[in-house]
């Protein structure tokens, strides 16, 4: 009787919680759990606008390469849709050697797809869908096929800006909103994956901002909604059938989608595809300055906490930023009043702002905020993004007048500055030596770099750096910030551990 007591004690709570998982079963199942009802509605109301984008170029063939071949859709090993895809691709090259050893040009296609958003017949989609293109054509969601013009591309977004002459009454889309997209939000994406036509598929917002490397201005949303091959350029549709993203990218090992996908966010994709419209081209703002990210390190050693803010590590002479008196070493913390928590937001928003516009810029310097107006110019594509350069250790027989943070210090002479090829212009001290063993050498010092400032101090002998260095140690400082600068005179900024 109490080992039967004891069992139906361990067992109440299992048949509770059968109980409610019965009466669970009963009731309606909540929206959210069999997805929002309000995906067909959205389908339906926007993929009339939502068009294929083909294409044709003529390229030179290479006799006997896969290279062709390697672009066919990947299908998993006895996949009942193997069969038909082999037949497919070997019939249409002609048999199973394709084009073999024929050299001759030929015409290859590509199939991407777009969205209207004037009834006017303008399409927007991505650059890398019709790059290099000869002939494009728009097809509609009903097999109709247009000859499109192109009115304009910008890379650095990857978007490109299509029109073509209606036939009939369009169904346009409208741009939404991206800044107001919230985590988990579902949205709906609807392309032309793999050649097989108009196809729809829904998921979440996985991530907001993302940085993926791939250009000056990232700032991808994430999804998890199907997108594959063929979806470049297609829309990203939120529940009130507004298009909050264009999507252009995806991360896979295969070529299929894995659930990580990224849409150029459709704040961006406005502002290019007004000016591609108005100009035929991008005129982005520009600032004049070159830029790095403050490191904890760097924070400490300038007096800002936390750390945040877009470190100016040089300023160019022809720039907006050298009349309203941007210096190197200011850390620019808000730009026409937007927070600056990194490199790559003030690169944006400027790049957004208009030309000529004058902004409040707020930079701290020496530990206090300073705003100083700035009327931006304008960035030209031609201008290539300034990067402190780095460079490699030079074996040679080194002058050294004083060691300092694992540097080997002389003052700049005739003789060294022919040795580095160090120009005129620039002033400081010459580092002739790194040990490799120290924080120096970790964060890319070498030979010919030169140092101009040391804790925003100018120097001029490796004993002014001692005595710097020195000095901060006693005060307790924990890192040195050095403005070091390259032959040609590129600047940048380094902290050093003093520990």
């Amino acid at each position: 009787m109490t080992a039967t007591l004891a069992f139906s004690r361990r067992l109440r709570p299992v048949l509770t919680a059968a109980v409610f998982a019965v009466a669970g079963a009963l009731a309606p199942a909540p929206a959210s759990a069999r997805g929002p009802e309000g995906i067909a509605d959205v389908a339906e109301r926007v993929i009339d606008a939502v068009v294929n984008i083909s294409t044709s170029q003529t390229v030179e063939a290479k006799g006997g390469s896969s290279e062709g071949r390697n672009a066919n859709p990947q299908v998993p090993p006895g996949s009942p849709f193997e069969e038909f895809f082999d037949d497919f691709f070997k019939n249409r090259r002609g048999g199973p050697g394709g084009r073999g050893g024929d050299n001759s040009p030929r015409r290859t296609n590509s199939l991407g797809s777009g969205f209207i958003i004037d009834d006017s017949g303008i399409v927007v989609t991505n650059n890398h869908v019709i790059a290099d293109a000869d002939e494009i054509n728009v097809i509609l969601n009903d097999g109709t096929k247009i000859k499109a013009e192109l009115v304009g591309v910008d890379k650095k977004t990857d978007l490109a800006v299509l029109k073509f002459k209606p036939p009939r009454q369009l169904t346009v889309v409208k741009f939404g909103d991206s800044d107001k997209l919230r985590l988990g939000e579902w949205v709906v994406a609807i392309g032309n994956p793999f050649s097989l036509g108009g196809t729809v598929t829904a998921g979440i917002v996985s991530a907001k901002n993302r940085d993926i490397s791939s250009g000056p201005y990232d700032s991808y949303i994430q999804t998890d909604a199907s997108i594959n091959r063929g979806n470049s350029g297609g829309p990203l549709f939120n529940l009130d059938g507004e298009v909050i993203g264009v999507n252009t990218l995806i991360i896979s090992p295969s070529g299929g989608s894995i659930g990580i996908g990224f849409a150029v966010p459709s704040k961006t994709v406005a502002g290019v595809v007004d000016q591609l419209r108005q100009f035929g081209e991008l005129r982005r703002g520009w600032l004049g300055v070159r830029i790095q990210g403050v490191t904890d390190e760097i924070a400490e050693s300038l007096n800002i906490k936390p750390a945040r803010g877009a470190l100016v590590a040089g300023v160019d002479d022809k720039g907006p930023a050298k009349p309203a008196g941007i210096e190197p070493g200011d850390v620019v913390v808000k730009f026409d009043g937007h927070d600056i928590k990194e490199p790559k937001d003030l690169s944006r928003i400027v790049a957004d702002t208009a030309v000529g516009k004058e902004v409040d810029v707020i930079v701290i310097r020496k530990g206090q905020e300073q705003t100083l107006k700035v009327k931006l110019g304008r960035l030209e594509d031609n201008e290539k993004v300034q990067q402190a350069a780095i460079k490699k250790d030079e074996p040679a027989e080194k002058p050294v007048t004083q060691k300092a943070l694992g540097l080997d210090l002389a003052a700049l002479s005739k003789d060294l500055r022919t040795r580095y090829k160090i120009k005129d212009s620039v002033k400081g001290v010459v580092v002739t030596g790194v040990d490799q063993s120290s924080d120096a050498a970790e964060k890319r010092l070498s030979a010919g770099d030169v140092i101009v400032e040391v804790a925003q101090e100018a120097v001029s002998s490796g004993l002014d750096i001692k005595k710097r260095v020195d000095q901060l140690k006693k005060d307790g400082k924990k890192s040195v910030l050095l403005l070091v600068s390259n032959a040609d005179g590129e600047l940048r900024f380094v902290a050093l551990s003093l520990q």
